[in-house]
């Protein structure tokens, strides 16, 4: 699914403090761990073994191409083509007849791979089909070996592999062009979780194991090599790791209850059937629970890493915000977020769901009876549950950023604050400091504001009650921030000023001349 976004995680995330650190790594890393045991243990044997029943995607497949296409009239080939009269019965007969005119297409089809390569078969066209054949085209036949001999292949779908492999390699030109070497860490973080998904989640559900156990196990996996790959091994990237565990975490308990309180078996489909059939063990119900938690899992990454990125922009922007301003104004972006990514859920699965919605709009069904309906009802429980998860990450990542971000500022680590002018310490065009201890008792005029020889001390009793911070390149610690006061030298050094030229010393700010 996409969705666009105005996400402002490019810039890296400014070091924690160790203490930060060590509370965060106290929590994650035992969890990746737990995950790291699970991939073991769970980790299936051998590719599980069952006779093929030779239905739908359980038949074997072989390669194949068309070698000659001719019209023939279908009646001279046994092809009955059915016309429908007029609706309404105005046709005079509601009785459906055959067209003794109607042309087919006779496609002879050479199988190219497997023990009959070499064997060829014919298929018919009738007009009124969707599929048509070319000579050269690419097929994909399927092979029933207890049908007749000359039944025994059929076309089930033509070979894509041209278009497909085009439009991956353009995706992917796209993602490195404007992602650069981030575009890169995520294409390596999408091979992973395709990765995770082939080799383990699906030959683990296969072998026996438990779907919601695998779906956690494989879905963490997932997320922590995602979010670390794409985003570095920062706080930030663990706050919105911490954020979507803790999502996951909601998910699985809402769709378990609500999964179990409607009574959905998920066994809905051809597919399903076909599953439960060869694999009676599957708990179906799991694995749509399953479902559920890994097609939440990508939107969820994007939202929580969204939201701690949002919270880590405010506090550079305003290092003197409070814990409730950072949290208000990361979750007004929250609320943003929120409503584009629900209906981005909802639209998806009503989509990948239209041609059954279609089926009960012709057959004028209610809609209390649609939703209702086993097939549809779990369309609904997906896309609900999901999308709670998906409200909650919300908040909850926002006020784990906001506290993690104070945290670390009460602990001193950070961007140093910005520094502001007062009449107890100053800042000098170098940025340094001084250790002057008081202040003048009046405004002085800096003595020399570029390049000066080298500095020699120039203690001095302070009068004021701040410390003067600040000293840049030739100018005096503890020189004056501006107007109205100026940093005391105490034991800072001075830079000496030319022959003839006055200096300044501490004691109230007295004057002597060389």
């Amino acid at each position: 699914m996409t969705h666009s976004h105005s996400h402002h995680h490019g810039a890296p995330a400014p070091p924690a403090s160790h203490r930060l650190r060590r509370v965060i790594a106290a929590v994650l890393v035992p969890f990746a761990l737990a995950v790291l045991a699970g991939l073991i243990a769970l980790w299936p044997g051998s590719e599980p073994a069952g006779e093929r029943s030779g239905i739908g995607f359980d038949q074997e497949r072989q390669r194949a191409k068309v070698t000659k296409v001719e019209e023939v009239k279908c009646a001279d080939v046994g092809a009955q083509i059915q016309e429908q009269g007029p609706p309404g019965g105005g046709g005079g007969t509601d009785e459906p007849r055959p067209d003794q005119d109607a042309v087919c297409e006779q496609a002879t089809i050479e199988v190219t791979s497997g023990k009959h390569a070499g064997r060829t078969f014919t298929e018919i066209v009738a007009p009124d089909a969707s599929r048509r054949y070319e000579v050269g085209q690419e097929l994909v036949v399927s092979y029933s070996p207890k049908a007749p001999r000359e039944l025994q292949y059929a076309v089930s779908d033509v070979v894509r592999t041209v278009p497909m492999t085009a439009l991956a390699l353009l995706f992917a030109v796209a993602v490195v062009v404007v992602g650069r070497l981030r575009g890169l860490a995520a294409l390596a973080a999408l091979a992973v979780s395709f990765a995770i998904l082939i080799l383990f989640i699906l030959p683990a559900i296969l072998d026996g194991s438990n779907p919601l156990v695998v779906a956690v196990v494989g879905g963490s996996a997932i997320m922590l090599i995602a979010l670390y790959l794409c985003h570095g091994f920062n706080v930030r990237t663990s706050v919105a790791a911490l954020g979507t565990l803790a999502s996951l975490l909601l998910i699985g308990l809402l769709g378990s209850l609500f999964i179990g309180w409607s009574k959905l078996t998920g066994n809905t489909d051809d597919f399903t059937g076909l599953i439960h059939t060869q694999y009676p063990d599957i708990d179906m119900s799991g694995l749509l629970l399953a479902g559920v938690l890994i097609g939440s899992l990508g939107v969820l990454d994007d939202v929580t890493v969204t939201q701690a990125s949002a919270v880590w922009e405010l506090r550079q922007a305003d290092p003197s915000a409070p814990w409730r301003k950072l949290y208000a104004s990361a979750m007004r972006i929250g609320r943003d977020h929120i409503a584009s990514v629900v209906n981005t859920l909802v639209l998806a699965y009503a989509g990948a769901a239209l041609p059954l919605l279609l089926l009960f709009t012709i057959a004028d069904q209610g809609v209390g009876t649609v939703a209702t309906s086993e097939f549809v009802a779990e369309e609904i429980v997906r896309t609900l549950v999901g999308s709670i998860g998906l409200v909650a990450s919300v908040p909850l990542t926002t006020g784990l950023a906001a506290l993690v971000v104070s945290a670390d500022r009460r602990h001193g680590s950070g961007p140093a604050p910005v520094p502001v002018a007062d009449p107890g310490g100053g800042t000098g065009p170098g940025g340094g400091t001084g250790s002057g201890a008081g202040t003048g008792t009046g405004p002085i005029p800096r003595t020399r504001s570029g390049p000066g020889p080298a500095p020699q001390p120039g203690p001095g009793p302070g009068s004021g009650p701040r410390p003067g911070a600040g000293m840049g390149p030739g100018s005096q610690p503890g020189a004056p921030a501006g107007p109205g006061g100026w940093g005391g030298t105490g034991s800072g050094a001075a830079a000496a000023p030319p022959e003839g030229r006055s200096r300044r010393r501490g004691g109230g700010g007295r004057r002597r001349r060389k």
